[in-house]
């Protein structure tokens, strides 16, 4: 154990046994990320319910009462942050959130274990709403292959049906949030986006990670449907 330039310590983790080296960076990356530790002393599922908090401190985009469904919610960082921020505990908002994964109860969330391709899903998750929504956030990422030009495909793909369901349950004035990577949403995605929204851009949260390629198209004012 060393420290790192800023003075804290850091974990160097050992290759041992069956542990593959690709595992051994990602354990070492997540043992000496400040927002990892962050999360667990503040309660949070996942250090990417910093990135939320950052964009909506930036853009204000959860307001009390607000009607949120957050697509690819496990382990729930998002969906905490959005609970807590409209409101849905106190029964002023409403949070609808899914996954292929399991994730324990959230004050406040609804969840369904579900697979967000499955023909069935959106008519299930509009059940679930119960009427429109305010804001469709998705944090899902497709695994990887290791292929860039597929993977990005993948991502694109994720993004697409995401927001082809926004259009068809938003609110006017919604939003739409989607993790797309660093290429950022592809050129026809981006004119359908600037289509039904008045405004789009791509964010950065200081919580992502520097070596991370991730980034977020948002999308505001919701004109279309």
């Amino acid at each position: 154990m060393a420290k790192d330039t800023t003075g804290r310590l850091h974990v160097t983790v050992r290759t041992g046994g069956k542990r593959k080296h690709s595992s051994k960076l990602w354990l070492e990356r997540q043992l000496n990320d400040p927002y990892v530790a962050k999360a667990r002393r503040e309660g949070f599922r996942s250090r990417a319910a910093y990135k939320l908090m950052e964009i909506d401190d930036k853009y204000r985009i959860l307001r009390p009462g607000m009607s949120v469904v957050d697509l690819g919610a496990a382990p729930g960082g998002w969906s905490q942050i959005a609970a807590k921020r409209v409101g849905a505990a106190e029964g002023k908002g409403k949070v609808i959130a899914i996954d292929l994964l399991e994730m324990p109860d959230i004050p406040g969330v609804s969840f369904a274990q579900l697979d967000f391709h499955a023909d069935h899903a959106p008519e299930q998750l509009r059940a679930m709403l119960g009427g429109r929504a305010d804001l469709v956030m998705s944090d899902m990422a497709a695994n990887t292959t290791g292929h860039r030009k597929t993977d990005q495909l993948r991502i694109v793909g994720l993004v697409e049906i995401a927001a082809a369901f926004a259009a068809e349950v938003l609110n006017p004035g919604g939003v739409f949030l989607a993790k797309v990577f660093q290429s950022g949403a592809d050129a026809e995605l981006l004119a359908q986006l600037k289509r039904d929204f008045t405004g789009v851009k791509h964010v950065k949260p200081a919580a992502s990670r520097q070596d991370s390629s991730e980034r977020y198209v948002l999308a505001t004012g919701f004109t279309g449907g």
